[in-house]
């Protein structure tokens, strides 16, 4: 159950209009960096915790502080809307050129919006809940969070970097802010979950005699591995050692079994033995279409 105040979770002051920043806010809101994948993430993540309550509700808690961003982002969006001077209006409206450039108003916030935000990105295109990672297992979520977090707080810089209006950057900066929180609250849970490091899923051997490989930087190019790149040797994370060997050549020369007559691969491709006998998996398909309209 979730519960909703009248009150932003922080203030949103627009002092100069603008929107073709209202545009890039959109990333924001429906991007891959945005907050509708960190709140979905985590909200989703929460709902599939088996492991201790209280990371079930700390998950919880961001994830719903993730949807009140996303409320302050979308007023932000539509208060840099409502100020759209009438020839910005006309522009996307009536000229093919502006419309088509990258930059300049996102035509939808007219067309679909109503001079509101949308549910997607900077271009447009609508939140795909593909981006978000729900591995359900403790560890590997608190990293993907990070991760999602790092991203989110870049993304928030940059849009900073992109304003001279005093009450975005106030705006931002908090997001900023709290961003840096979600990071370190990850981070910490991280550690508590798995101090000695181990990768994730921790509960899985990298097995005999696989382990040798574990802990191997394979060089794939002429020029040397710095020697004192952390990666490269010392003691790892997990306690194991690193190494950097030249990439071994571990597998065969692929070859592939030549295909049936129905495939058409041309005939340097094709069995030569075959005498239609077997329809393959084309004809297993083709029949089964016939019979669904046979009835």
């Amino acid at each position: 159950m979730f519960s909703h105040h009248e009150e932003l979770a922080y203030t949103v002051r627009v002092d100069k209009p603008n929107p073709v920043f209202a545009r890039l806010l959109q990333q924001a809101i429906g991007g891959p960096e945005g907050e509708m994948r960190v709140m979905n993430q985590y909200l989703f993540q929460a709902w599939g915790t088996r492991g201790p309550k209280r990371y079930r509700d700390m998950l919880l808690h961001t994830g719903t502080e993730e949807i009140g961003h996303i409320e302050l982002l979308a007023t932000a969006v539509a208060m840099n809307l409502e100020g759209a001077p009438s020839e910005v209006v006309d522009d996307v409206v009536t000229n093919p050129l502006v419309a088509a450039r990258m930059g300049g108003m996102e035509p939808r916030h007219l067309l679909s919006g109503g001079l509101a935000a949308m549910p997607s990105d900077s271009n447009g295109v609508p939140f795909n809940a593909a981006c978000i990672d729900v591995g359900g297992n403790l560890v590997a979520n608190m990293h993907a969070n990070v991760a999602a977090e790092a991203i989110g707080r870049t993304l928030a810089a940059r849009l900073r970097e992109a304003t001279d209006d005093p009450g975005m950057k106030d705006m931002l900066s908090f997001l900023i802010a709290r961003d840096t929180m979600h990071q370190q609250q990850w981070l910490a849970a991280a550690e508590e979950l798995n101090p000695e490091h181990r990768a994730a899923p921790t509960d899985v051997s990298d097995g005999d005699p696989h382990e040798q490989y574990a802990h191997a930087f394979f060089a794939h190019a002429d020029a040397p591995v710095p020697e004192d790149a952390a990666w490269a040797s010392g003691e790892a994370p997990d306690g194991g050692r690193f190494s950097v060997v030249n990439a071994p050549r571990l597998g065969q020369e692929p070859e592939l079994a030549k295909a049936p007559l129905a495939i058409h691969a041309g005939p340097e491709a094709t069995r030569p033995d075959d005498d239609g006998s077997d329809p393959g998996l084309l004809g297993k398909a083709k029949q089964a279409v016939d019979q669904i309209a046979g009835g």
